[in-house]
């Protein structure tokens, strides 16, 4: 039988440091020597190694506030904006007030301390208090409970878990490579069909194929519990209308708004305001509205709805949106310049017909790869926290993890965690059911 993991709090086994700013203008406290991070830095990193920072300070700059540099192999966890994000340090280095450095007493590795706070990420954040924004204190850190085997287990652990992430790291950035290339794919495949133009096509404006292109309200509307639809741009981010995170007004506000536009089946609304450019269909057959930020093209007899929408989310489509941008801040796509925008298609709707079949072969096709590569990622994640959840119970033996030998670019596999029946349950938190990603399967190049 195992003989059970002391529990300590972070306060016995780690000293926790506070960071400070002093004040950004003074010239001479800043451009220095020494090292200093922020959340933001923090947040941005890729590595949990950090050696240089963005912003450094004066000798003059760390005596003139309560930021205090930290020793090498140092952990530092961002307390605030938001409480969570983890780095080690190789170097000397300050921080900010969002931040808490937690020096390793003797006895306690930095990397099993790493490890064992990226474990319980959620729950330090939980522990955050605040109106404003949520902040973990000092305090509340420092009575964190920790397990604490003896270094050699502890070392033992970190070399199995940097293993493993290593394999996790190469299979999520080779799935997420193969998640661009298959949007990447249906976008190039856009592309030539709306310029190359085949026999038999025709050029017009977006005028001249829709019978109607506007906007909706440009008056905030009062929102309710319940009552008529009321979509923004905001549902229009993904190719497809968002259905979940509605808004509803009244019937007052609806009879006045639909005096200017009534969506309806087959329209088409595209985001004009901050993400501009993307394009959904109704899809359904409901009464609703659309504030400003959402243009309302309906199509003529001319040309289907569907091609015009494959054409509106074409790069050729997108770059002559982008041309047409106004404003400094916000990016706004104003009418008139969406009504200029030149279109290509096939004059005879058969052939539109036989175009959109094509098309929406491939996008199907190429929407199930994502889906698949998606799925992949959140079982990679799902991975991560089942080998965490079993490095900190006393579950984790080197034979528990297989990295295969022959992993490929265009279907990397993870490596996998066999079931583990050893007792044992992590401070605080409830043990989480085990995942093994599926490889992904080869697509279609």
């Amino acid at each position: 039988m195992k003989v059970p993991w002391p529990i300590r709090q972070l306060v016995e086994v780690c000293e926790v440091v506070n960071g400070g700013t002093p004040k950004t203008k003074v010239p001479a406290y800043w451009d220095g020597p020494h090292h200093w991070i922020t959340p933001a830095e923090m947040g941005k990193r890729l590595s949990p190694y950090v050696d240089a920072t963005e912003r450094t300070l004066t000798a003059s700059g760390l005596d003139n506030s309560s930021a205090r540099p930290l020793p090498p192999k140092s952990v530092i966890l961002s307390s605030r904006a938001p409480i969570g994000h983890l780095v080690i340090n190789t170097v000397p280095m300050a921080t900010n007030q969002g931040c808490k450095g937690l020096v390793p007493r003797s006895g306690l590795s930095y990397k099993f301390l790493y490890y064992y706070l990226v474990s319980i990420r959620e729950a330090l954040d939980a522990m955050g208090t605040g109106a404003t924004f949520r902040e973990l204190s000092g305090g509340r850190l420092k009575e964190v409970p920790i397990p604490l085997p003896p270094l050699p287990e502890q070392q033992r652990i970190v070399a199995i878990l940097d293993e493993a992430f290593e394999g996790i790291a190469t299979a999520k950035a080779n799935t997420e490579k193969n998640l661009r290339n298959a949007r990447a794919l249906f976008e190039s495949h856009l592309q030539s069909v709306f310029t190359e133009r085949g026999e038999g096509w025709i050029e017009r404006r977006l005028k001249e194929v829709c019978e109607k292109i506007t906007d909706g309200t440009h008056q905030t509307p009062t929102y309710f519990e319940s009552g008529v639809v009321f979509l923004s741009s905001r549902n229009v981010t993904s190719g497809k209308i968002d259905w979940d995170r509605i808004k509803y007004i009244d019937k007052k506000q609806h009879l006045e708004m639909h005096r200017r536009v009534a969506p309806r089946l087959n329209d088409i609304l595209l985001a004009k305001n901050g993400t501009t450019g993307v394009a959904a269909m109704v899809d359904r057959d409901v009464t609703f509205d659309i504030y400003v930020s959402l243009a309302l093209l309906r199509a003529l007899d001319v040309i289907r709805p569907s091609l015009l929408l494959h054409f509106i989310n074409s790069p050729v489509a997108k770059a002559q949106f982008n041309k047409r941008l106004k404003g400094s801040g916000v990016p706004n796509l104003h009418l008139e310049e969406i009504r200029e925008v030149v279109i290509s298609f096939p004059k005879l709707l058969s052939a539109q017909d036989a175009l959109i079949a094509s098309l929406d072969r491939l996008s199907t096709e190429t929407q199930n790869l994502e889906s698949l590569y998606q799925q992949k990622l959140a079982a990679l994640e799902a991975l991560k926290k089942s080998l965490l959840h079993q490095a900190f119970t006393g579950q984790l033996t080197a034979s528990a993890i297989t990295t295969p030998s022959s992993a490929t670019r265009s279907s990397p596999s993870a490596p996998k965690v066999r079931n583990s029946h050893s007792p044992g349950q992590r401070p605080g938190l409830d043990p989480k059911k085990e995942l093994s990603p599926e490889g992904a399967k080869q697509g279609r190049g």
